[in-house]
């Protein structure tokens, strides 16, 4: 059932229609808005009468009869139907040829809303922002009209955490920033969602959220708007309110949580439950409360995906809650030590204590006085022959000292072990190492080692992350020469994003364009941060010319002015010591 959840498209939940696009499509069926609506939105009705007959003809579409194993384009094998619903029908299937599991969604050729389907899920795909589920393929073939999308089985539906409770401040967060960037880079490229509602949203295993259905989702059931971004705004409004309060900002209850109280109006975030973060209260009403700002603040509303982005920025960042260490146990003495290895455990219920046995007398009697006897001799003897030996010993030591002396020469371990003073090493060359043949940012490599703080080398912008591998790359990396062979020792790196985390390994290359695999070198140190600096310190100097830096973990950032968010690294500084 969970990977149901997460994988079909939000299709059959009729829940929370009226408060996000009601609205927007009442505005589209009276005055000039009637005139400019296209084929994929219905037709204009002249009389009730003629609006009911449009209604029951659409309705009057029967979904594809599809059983399990039927094969489309002899290659998409439908496994579960998991939606059927106004002519449509949502499956999860399987794509021989890649070996992956797909979703698709099935509609008659002839359907009133095949064309804007097809057109809508093409769309899509050519955003190709991954930060959205990916239509895979959009074909009509053999009277059927079929749309391909990625299954996601390690993704979790929003509906599904707020069921469990609200989200933590940090997360809420993410789920804000996330969502208004990606719905703000899908509205410059002309594409809206109009159904973003909390099944909508996914949590992948990384923390990262990802949206599905961006304009399939209407057009599967004919939703259009006057003003999509508006409405897309007031969805995430809608989607960050639920998150902090477990309750939909409306008086129906939707998507499994409750509705507010009828007759009170939309109440902030941080009236309905104690404890909210004020600045993400305040961001949720700014985005619901399109006609005006909000009374607390007087804010200006955002009407816009980009708007409530910039908004999100403006934020102070909320960081994440610190780990909580459980403490270890308090050690446990074992029955034996408590001096109970032996004994009978009394039954329960039973008070009685066991008299714990006397020790056994003394030796008594003619054997006990013989052992006696014994041990004392042997006593005596023992501390005459060592009274003799060091008697002896003594005397060696003073015949010894008449002898003349010889002159030695010896170097105590101590003088070994004095600390050696690090020596600065210069880096005469750098470039960029990239292994799977796709580098970074090769131009600014030298940007490390310029001494200029301001200058530096950054990577491209992931989504998954922070490890790199395997759904990344296995990492990123530079190679510095040193001029010629040195003994390396540590390295201080200055990076440009702070943030958990970060993880860089140094080893030992044979060339600027090393030959075999990272596996294959010399480490000479590793080390982990959080922080905007990392110090690593090999345990013995090793001896080389040139020094691969391999970065595998990188923290996420937001968005500046040469990059998207994502989980990024940019390093400003390197030096080498020996």
């Amino acid at each position: 059932m969970a990977e149901r959840s997460t994988a079909a498209v939000d299709v059959a939940d009729n829940g929370g229609d009226e408060p996000l696009t009601a609205q927007a499509d009442k505005a589209t069926t009276d005055g000039a808005a009637e005139s400019q609506k296209t084929a994929e939105t219905t037709a204009p009705e002249t009389d009730g009468e003629a609006k009911t007959e449009a209604k029951s003809k659409e309705l009057a579409l029967s979904t594809p009869e599809l059983h399990s194993g039927h094969k489309l384009a002899r290659r998409y094998r439908l496994e579960e139907c998991v939606t059927r619903l106004d002519g449509f029908s949502s499956w999860r299937a399987v794509d021989e040829k890649l070996r992956r599991a797909v979703g698709v969604h099935l509609l008659p050729a002839d359907h009133p809303r095949a064309r804007s389907v097809l057109a809508a899920a093409r769309s899509s795909a050519l955003l190709g922002d991954p930060r959205f589920v990916q239509v895979l393929d959009a074909v009509e073939e053999n009277d059927l009209v079929y749309v391909v999308h990625e299954w996601l089985p390690d993704a979790v539906e929003l509906t599904t955490l707020l069921a469990a409770g609200p989200l933590e401040p940090h997360d809420a967060y993410q789920l804000v920033e996330q969502v208004s960037l990606a719905m703000a880079a899908a509205h410059r490229e002309g594409l809206a969602h109009l159904r973003l509602t909390p099944g909508a949203v996914l949590r992948t295993s990384t923390g990262q959220y990802r949206i599905r259905g961006l304009a399939v989702n209407a057009a599967l059931r004919g939703i259009s708007a006057d003003r999509p971004q508006r409405t897309d705004t007031e969805a995430i409004g809608a989607l960050l309110y639920a998150a902090l309060t477990q309750r939909w900002p409306y008086e129906n209850d939707a998507y499994g949580l409750s509705g507010l109280p009828k007759g009170v109006g939309l109440v902030a975030p941080d009236q309905v439950r104690a404890g909210v973060h004020r600045g993400l209260s305040e961001l949720a009403m700014r985005a619901l409360v399109n006609d005006g700002a909000t009374a607390s603040r007087q804010e200006p509303p955002c009407t816009t995906p980009d708007e409530l982005a910039k908004a999100v920025a403006a934020m102070p960042r909320i960081r994440p809650p610190e780990p909580a260490f459980t403490a270890p146990p308090e050690y446990q003495r074992t029955t034996y030590q408590q001096g109970t290895y032996g004994r009978t455990t009394a039954r329960p219920g039973v008070g009685v204590t066991q008299a714990v046995p006397a020790p056994p007398a003394p030796l008594e009697g003619r054997t006990g006085k013989a052992l006696k006897w014994a041990v004392s001799a042997l006593l005596i003897a023992a501390l005459g022959l060592g009274s003799w030996q060091v008697a002896d010993k003594l005397l060696g030591q003073e015949q010894g000292s008449q002898e003349p002396k010889t002159s030695e020469t010896s170097t105590t371990d101590a003088e070994d072990e004095k600390p050696r003073i690090p020596v600065p090493l210069k880096i005469q060359a750098s470039q960029e190492y990239a292994p799977d043949g796709s580098p970074q940012n090769a131009a600014d490599v030298g940007a490390t080692h310029d001494g200029d703080t301001t200058s530096y080398w950054r990577t491209k912008s992931y989504f998954d992350g922070p490890q790199l591998a395997p759904s990344v790359k296995q990492g990123v990396g530079i190679v510095f020469d040193l001029g010629s062979e040195k003994n390396v020792s540590s390295a201080s790196i200055a990076l440009r994003y702070g943030g958990d985390h970060t993880r860089i390994s140094l080893y030992a290359a044979d060339s600027l364009s090393p030959s075999g695999p990272v596996s294959s070198m010399t480490q000479i140190a590793s080390g982990q941060t959080s922080g905007s600096a990392l110090k690593l310190t090999g345990k013995k100097p090793v001896a080389s010319r040139y020094v691969l830096l391999w970065m595998t973990a990188m923290p996420y950032s937001s968005q500046d002015e040469f990059s998207d968010p994502g989980y990024k690294q940019g390093i400003t500084d390197v030096s080498f010591t020996g």
